[in-house]
């Protein structure tokens, strides 16, 4: 395909996608209704994306099809043109949504055919940091203890100074007690890893190392980030049954053991966007005033390395966005 499509025409198309996604499922924050949130943000996604000129493939979406009505993996959006793999989540952050709290984003990322690993929707582990340590190699399998003082060696940090960012879930409970057996600190978030994983590569974010178990989607979108923006991520996928190995197997997954790095998530040339729902480390969520909406989004690519913020304003008519 025309790499020069993916990164200069698609760049500016996918923020108009992540900001309708935002836009439409903003109006829903702190309504405490999930369902209604994530909807407006998928129905708004998948309308937008049908009138690019790609013929893209949903690799990452919101489920597989007989669980999720739209945005499935394997759906076919676009009007036609170069094939492109997609990865996306209309809005990341449903939970944090609903209650009105913070690090909600509409995510979209967009690869060569064949650039983001074909994963089904299962859990997976994940232990990722910044830039400037990208060049440190760990067992991924280590004690939690050895990880973090390999970090700290390498980083020249006390181990004191360094804060591990994790999910605040029961399954993390063993995990937090390993942290906090270091001297580390930790930053326990409700939910929005992706965000969480791009913070470890941003400057004065608070945020070293992201470290625990959540979404498969999450962590190739977060690979996504980091491949344009640098950084590395570890991540294993964890099955729970033979359902899952075998709806793996038929998506090409055949070592059920493999720890797979950043370049294994997302290869080639990839580009990102996301778009602000609520306040949050990485954006500014949606604001609205009147029929004035302001939203902050993101863009990145891999082939240049370029980080671009970009603040719109939206001339709109609430009514026709919910």
């Amino acid at each position: 395909m025309d790499n020069a499509f993916l990164d200069r025409n698609l760049a500016l198309e996918a923020v108009r996608v992540t900001e309708a996604a935002a836009l439409s499922s903003s109006l829903h924050m702190g309504r405490g209704n999930e369902k209604s949130a994530d909807l407006a943000a998928v129905n708004a996604m998948r309308s937008f994306l049908n009138s690019l000129p790609i013929d893209g493939k949903v690799i990452i979406g919101e489920g597989e099809r007989d669980k999720a009505p739209m945005l499935y993996i394997g759906e076919k959006v676009g009007k036609g043109g170069p094939k492109v793999d997609i990865a996306l989540d209309p809005l990341e952050g449903t939970t944090i949504t609903a209650h009105g709290g913070e690090n909600a984003l509409s995510v979209l990322a967009m690869s060569e055919e064949g650039g983001f690993l074909h994963a089904p929707d299962i859990y997976m582990h994940k232990i990722a940091y910044g830039k400037k340590y990208e060049d440190l190699n760990i067992d991924p399998s280590s004690p939690t203890k050895e990880i973090i003082k390999s970090f700290a060696k390498y980083a020249d940090l006390k181990i004191e100074n360094i804060v591990i960012c994790i999910l605040d879930r029961p399954r993390h409970e063993v995990l937090i007690n390993e942290v906090r057996q270091t001297g580390a600190r930790i930053k326990l978030i409700p939910d929005g890893d992706v965000s969480a994983v791009i913070a470890t590569s941003i400057e004065d974010s608070g945020v070293d190392i992201y470290m625990g178990i959540g979404g498969s989607p999450e962590g190739v979108l977060a690979a996504a980030a980091l491949r344009c923006i640098g950084g590395k991520m570890y991540s294993k996928l964890i099955f729970k049954d033979e359902n899952e190995k075998e709806r793996a197997s038929t998506m090409g997954i055949k070592d059920f053991n493999k720890i797979y790095t950043t370049n294994e998530l997302a290869s080639g040339d990839v580009m990102f966007s996301a778009t602000g729902v609520t306040d949050g480390t990485l954006l500014k969520g949606v604001l609205i005033k009147n029929n004035t909406a302001r939203t902050q989004s993101v863009v990145m690519r891999s082939k240049s390395k370029t980080l671009r913020y970009v603040t719109a304003l939206h001339d709109i008519n609430i009514k026709s966005i919910i």
